[in-house]
């Protein structure tokens, strides 16, 4: 993992590593709570890396899981320790999709499907702060600043100079065609998603109206890859109070079906382009009428 440690990821692997465990040994999560005098959810949060779990509880379930190798104990310890550790998004305090974040920070690539507005990533700072004032009315002006502060950091992973993200963003018509702060706001975002989609690690597909019924009518989802092949892929699902994180195969298999036949249905990235280029032209045309 580097010098960087990502708790979230950290949690992860811990999780997924101690549930191979628990299953080599024959154990239910009701066997191991009973007994460790411990609840069953809690082994399912951390087999989950949805909990923060301490060395302790590590080395009390490689001795129940009758683990014998002292250096694949040490690993999971420190994998726990690494687990309790702060992200950059701690500094900004509680952040509600906190561990979204972690798992953005770590992805090697990610595909996102918007139907409605410009995804995070690709947000100019106008078009990001409107949207927060728009989606969140009851945030005070400073979580407001600290929501666009964490916003616009988390674009930094798409110019990191060794590994930018990969990512593919099929964004429908309507999110185009919402005015999101002004005509004058949405014109400079869609030059600037123009300009983001000429570079190499980046591709925006628009998805226009005419295409009628599709698999992303149901709404946002994501798709997020990792280098370590131990990092299983995870459906990230945005909801307004809690949101879903899938990382079954069957669901993850499920919805990269979904996101390739959304992709087909697509304009090409060509296409896109001009489409884009038109659409600035209608929005700065909309703002010359309005100035006179």
């Amino acid at each position: 993992m580097g010098v960087d440690i990502n708790p979230t990821v950290s949690r992860r692997r811990l999780g997924s590593e101690l549930r191979r465990l628990r299953q080599a040994g024959g154990m239910t999560t009701q066997q191991v709570a009973q007994r460790l005098l411990i609840s069953q959810p809690k082994i399912s949060l951390l087999e989950n890396g949805r909990r923060i779990i301490k060395p302790r509880d590590v080395r009390d379930l490689c001795l129940l899981y009758g683990v014998q190798d002292q250096r694949l104990v040490d690993d999971l310890m420190r994998l726990a320790r690494d687990s309790g550790r702060q992200g950059w998004w701690n500094d900004y305090g509680d952040i509600a999709y906190g561990a979204y974040i972690g798992l953005e920070a770590e992805a090697a690539a990610i595909r996102t499907f918007e139907p409605l507005m410009v995804p995070g990533l690709l947000q100019t700072p106008a078009y990001a702060r409107a949207i927060i004032a728009g989606t969140i009315p009851h945030a005070s002006g400073d979580q407001a600043a600290t929501r666009l502060q964490v916003r616009l950091r988390r674009q930094d992973r798409l110019t990191a100079p060794d590994n930018p993200l990969r990512l593919w963003a099929v964004l429908d018509e309507a999110a185009l065609r919402r005015v999101v702060g002004s005509r004058k706001v949405m014109r400079e975002q869609l030059e600037h998603l123009n300009n983001l989609g000429d570079r190499p690690h980046i591709t925006v597909q628009v998805l226009p109206h005419e295409v009628g019924a599709h698999p992303g009518v149901s709404g946002q989802f994501s798709l997020l890859e990792f280098s370590d092949a131990a990092d299983g892929s995870v459906v990230y699902l945005e909801r307004f109070t809690s949101d879903l994180y899938l990382e079954k195969r069957s669901d993850v298999r499920l919805y990269s079906d979904m996101y390739a036949h959304v992709q087909a249905k697509a304009l090409s990235p060509d296409a896109t382009r001009k489409f884009l280029a038109e659409t600035v032209k209608a929005y700065a045309g909309t703002e010359f009428r309005a100035a006179h």
